[in-house]
């Protein structure tokens, strides 16, 4: 009886000890994680199934991604939500680290905004200049679909209207319509009106449902679109895993980083092109 129960006991401490250590390495695989708040564009692009794998296999490290508009990933991180954030709105950024929410801003690539319309192009709004083609689309009075999301895209598109002149799209034209959704949701509803929208090229690169819509504006040197990443600052929000966002911020700016974003294509279009040097 007694060497049974002993056997009883030697069972369950192996068990014991199985049962812990899938804990002890749940804890370490969170200790080695980060949370990244970053736009819609970097995620519905295709680029982070492509980059974060990259990363995490040099450095161990996960990333998990909360993709939302720029605007909302610098409030989330001005709350303390997140550890890093990579976003595109410069002035928008710079204004984070100056109010001391974030540490240094590091250039990491970028793309440009295009001009999407129905190929029949009703406002006559295609060619090589942003400014005028707003303007026509306003004069036509043909259906216009914005993010309306606080996004780096929509403040690029807001400047556009304001630089076109004339009161504010909303109150300028009646078929100006905000979704107060993400790119890809945007896109889709373009699509399926038939309307013009601006969009970042790497979401609409990776768009499939295109209908009869088409790039009709590009090239404008304003449509540039420059990204950037910063850690939290962590004399702000002691909890935030400063030194692991560090990691990724030094990453994604080195040459490596830089190889891995300047690799992704999608039919042999590059999507984002590295400039952090």
């Amino acid at each position: 009886m007694v060497k049974l129960q002993s056997t009883r006991r030697a069972a369950l401490a192996l068990l014991l000890a199985a049962g812990l250590f899938p804990l002890s390495s749940l804890a370490q695989d969170k200790a080695r994680s980060i949370v990244m708040a970053s736009t819609t564009s970097t995620e519905q692009s295709g680029l982070f199934p492509h980059l974060l794998p990259a990363f995490k296999a040099a450095t161990g490290i996960e990333v998990k991604v909360v993709a939302v508009g720029t605007g909302q990933a610098l409030d989330m991180a001005r709350r303390g939500d997140a550890d890093v954030v990579f976003v595109h709105d410069q002035a928008e950024e710079e204004k984070f680290v100056e109010q001391g929410y974030g540490l240094k801003r590091r250039p990491v690539m970028y793309n440009d905004f295009v001009l999407i319309g129905p190929k029949s192009d009703p406002a006559g709004a295609k060619g090589d200049d942003i400014v005028r083609a707003l303007d026509r689309i306003a004069a036509a009075n043909v259906e216009f679909i914005s993010r309306g999301d606080k996004s780096g895209t929509h403040s690029a598109e807001l400047r556009y209207w304001k630089l076109a002149g004339g009161s504010p799209p909303a109150q300028r034209f009646g078929n100006y319509k905000e979704c107060g959704c993400g790119m890809g949701p945007a896109l889709n509803i373009a699509s399926s009106s038939n309307a013009y929208a601006l969009a970042d090229r790497g979401t609409w690169l990776s768009f499939k449902n295109r209908g009869e819509l088409a790039v009709l504006v590009q090239g404008d040197k304003r449509l540039f679109n420059q990204y950037g990443v910063i850690v939290v600052n962590p004399a702000r929000f002691p909890h935030v895993k400063a030194d692991l966002a560090q990691s990724f911020s030094d990453w994604i700016t080195s040459e490596k980083g830089q190889a891995v974003i300047a690799a992704y294509r999608i039919n042999g279009e590059q999507l984002f092109f590295p400039n952090a040097n």
